[in-house]
């Protein structure tokens, strides 16, 4: 009798992962799986106590692809542009996994958006741009997030065909529009207070 091959745990999170790349989280369940690698259900079981277990390190695979994405960016010059880019670039190269992450309810009054690296690190970004305080980016940030994030959605659901130059002129343009509003609103508001 041949020997069972055996299959790690990365070696199946590596195949799942390259089926919900393709097809969605949907895809997933333990004989999809099994079928991919050729083996029985046996090895996954034997590797993750659950399904669940296994779609939260596959979960987790996945958002640190995306927080790589992102972060590499960050010594560009223009760097809060070039995040916001990435951003987008994520949600048309990676579309189902940028609905896995993105896609699902989110909470804007939650600390969710800001609270990873990629986060804090977008934040850092935009106050070199605008000179806000942490929080006072914070702030902005959402208004620039909920921007960006129906563009990338646009994308990742071809809903619209934009080149990366009609995407970087149109997120330029839209940020700088914000950022002299919430300037002329802060402005407004010191007035107002002095």
């Amino acid at each position: 009798m041949p020997p069972i091959p055996k299959f790690s745990k990365k070696d199946i999170i590596d195949i799942a992962y390259e089926i919900v790349k393709e097809e969605g989280m949907d895809a997933i369940n333990a004989r999809r799986i099994a079928s991919a690698i050729g083996c029985s259900v046996q090895p996954i079981f034997h590797n993750f106590t659950s399904m669940e277990d296994l779609k939260q390190e596959l979960y987790n695979k996945i958002y640190q692809t995306y927080e790589n994405f992102v972060v590499e960016v960050k010594e560009k010059p223009k760097a809060y542009k070039e995040m916001g880019l990435s951003y987008i670039r994520f949600a048309k190269e990676y579309p189902e996994f940028f609905k896995i992450i993105f896609m699902h309810q989110i909470d804007l009054n939650s600390k969710s958006l800001l609270k990873d690296k990629a986060g804090k690190e977008i934040i850092e970004a935009g106050q070199k741009l605008t000179g806000f305080t942490y929080e006072e980016q914070k702030k902005f940030h959402i208004k620039v997030w909920i921007f960006t994030h129906g563009l990338a959605c646009l994308v990742a659901n071809k809903t619209i065909d934009l080149s990366e130059e009609e995407i970087a002129n149109l997120l330029e343009e839209s940020v700088r529009e914000m950022l002299m509003g919430y300037k002329k609103k802060k402005e407004n508001t010191n007035e107002k207070s002095n």
